[in-house]
C-alpha cells in the first residue's frame, strides 16, 4: 500500500505567497491556511519520524506540540537585523540532542522551501569551547575522523558543509594533514532533496535512511563533545 505524503503543493504554494506578501496583515489573512498546508503537516511528520528516531537513537527529541522544541517558529527575530520582514519564506525542523538545552550538542533537521529541500545533520555554529573539543577531538582521532566523513552510506548521500577560517585556527599546526577541517567553524553535513521527493509518501523514509547514514559523523561529535549518542 503506498504511504500517504505529509506534504503537499500547498505548503509550497503558501511560502511563494508569502515571500510576495510578506506582511503582518496578510499572514493574518492567511492564519488559517499556514496552520492547515504548513503547519499541521509539519508537526504530523514530526510526529510519525518519533518513532523512526528512537531506532538511530534514544538521545534525541522529536516533539511534535505546536509549541514543542521541534518545528520553527514561522516569525523571524528582527530585532537586530535590517530586514524586518516579520516572516520566515520556509518550514523546518530540528530534532535536537536531549542535552541541546544545557550545552552545545549535535542534531537533524529537515528544511522545506520554494526551490529549495535539504536535510542537515551535525552542529551549526557552535560557541568557541564546543568548537576547540571537536578540533581536539580530531587531532587526537585522526583515523576515527576520517572514517566517520568517508563511511561509504555518509559520503553517497552528505557533504559537509558551512563557515571554514581562511587561515589556520590558533593553537594547531598549519601543517596538519586535516587541517582543512580543522579550519571549519560549521561541522554540519547537508543532504540537497527536491520538492519532488518531499511531496512523496517516501520521503520520510528518505529521512530516516539519511539521518541513519550520519551515524558515524554524530557519534564523533557527541563522543567529542561529552554527550552519549
Amino acid at each position: 500500500m503506498k504511504q500517504q505524503a505529509h506534504f503537499g503543493r500547498e505548503l509550497f504554494g503558501f511560502m511563494e505567497e508569502l515571500r510576495e506578501n510578506n506582511r503582518r496583515e496578510w499572514f493574518e489573512e492567511n492564519r488559517a491556511r499556514y496552520e492547515r498546508e504548513v503547519r499541521e503537516p509539519l508537526l504530523a511528520f514530526i510526529g510519525d519520524f518519533g518513532p523512526r528516531l528512537k531506532k538511530i537513537s534514544t538521545k534525541f527529541v522529536a516533539d511534535p506540540r505546536p509549541q514543542g522544541r521541534s518545528m520553527f517558529r514561522i516569525y523571524r527575530d528582527v530585532r537586530f537585523s535590517p530586514d524586518k520582514r516579520p516572516y520566515k519564506t520556509h518550514a523546518a525542523a530540528r530534532f535536537s540532542h536531549v542535552m541541546a538545552q544545557d550545552l552545545h550538542a549535535p542534531g537533524y533537521y529537515v528544511h522545506l522551501e520554494p526551490g529549495r529541500v535539504f536535510f542537515g545533520a551535525g552542529i551549526w555554529h557552535p560557541e568557541p569551547a564546543a568548537l576547540g573539543r571537536i578540533r581536539d577531538a580530531i587531532v587526537a582521532h585522526p583515523r576515527q575522523w576520517k572514517k566517520s566523513i568517508e563511511a561509504p552510506a555518509f559520503a553517497k548521500l552528505w557533504e559537509l558543509r558551512g563557515d571554514k577560517l581562511s587561515r589556520p585556527p590558533k593553537g594547531y599546526d598549519a601543517s596538519h594533514p586535516l587541517i582543512e577541517d580543522l579550519k571549519r567553524k560549521d561541522f554540519i553535513a547537508i543532504a540537497e532533496c527536491g520538492e519532488a521527493e518531499a511531496l512523496d509518501g517516501k520521503f520520510i523514509d528518505r529521512f530516516t535512511d539519511a539521518c541513519a547514514a550520519a551515524t558515524p559523523l554524530m557519534k564523533f561529535l557527541a563522543k567529542a563533545l561529552e554527550v552519549q549518542f
